[in-house]
């Protein structure tokens, strides 16, 4: 039996200086240091992959907002019909908003929660001023999916082959087909308005 001294004496210990979180400006400590993570991907490529979903989840969070703007302010004699559709699409890039924070996690690292770090990591614009109609609802939607949907394929092999991650490639690319399905929904209204 392994007493409780060897056990403490074998533990590393933290590293007792803070570092700075490059995605909020704040000091923290580093999970490396309270936690080691020992998960087949060296910490170099953790923390490329843990840059790369902090920038897809600003995106993420850009999308949300700017699709609750057309849930909650959508106007016209098909109002209901796209809140409703909307609403739908609101629900979905929750979830996708909760899995990448949390893989982030799963890899070792914090993930960004604020509007001004979303802000400063999007590649996406805040919503355009339009008429509350459907019809510009949906087309920015659609642009930004697809805008989102280019930025992920780009990582599904970078994070697989350069980054050693398949875990977050095979994530990457099952987020990649959810946004495929909410554009075509988006663009089936488009065609339908003609």
């Amino acid at each position: 039996m392994i007493s409780k001294k060897t056990m403490l004496k074998k533990t590393p210990k933290p590293a007792n200086h803070n570092q700075i979180n490059h995605l909020t400006g704040k000091s923290f400590i580093s999970i490396n240091q309270i936690m080691q993570t020992e998960i087949g991907i060296g910490a170099n490529n953790r923390q490329l992959i843990a840059s790369e979903l902090a920038k897809i989840l600003a995106d993420e969070n850009v999308l949300y907002l700017k699709t609750k703007n057309a849930h909650w302010n959508v106007e016209g004699s098909d109002f209901y019909e796209k809140h409703r559709f909307f609403e739908s699409q609101v629900l979905q890039i929750d979830v996708l908003i909760d899995g990448i924070a949390e893989r982030i996690r799963s890899i070792g690292h914090y993930a960004p929660a604020s509007l001004k770090a979303y802000l400063g990591l999007t590649h996406l614009t805040e919503a355009k001023s339009e008429p509350n109609d459907s019809e510009g609802f949906i087309k920015e939607l659609l642009s930004d999916h697809e805008s989102l949907i280019m930025v992920l394929r780009e990582h599904v092999k970078s994070f697989s082959l350069d980054s050693h991650d398949i875990g977050t490639s095979d994530f990457i690319t099952g987020l990649m087909e959810e946004h495929e399905k909410m554009a075509w929904f988006l663009r089936a209204h488009l065609n339908r308005t003609k």
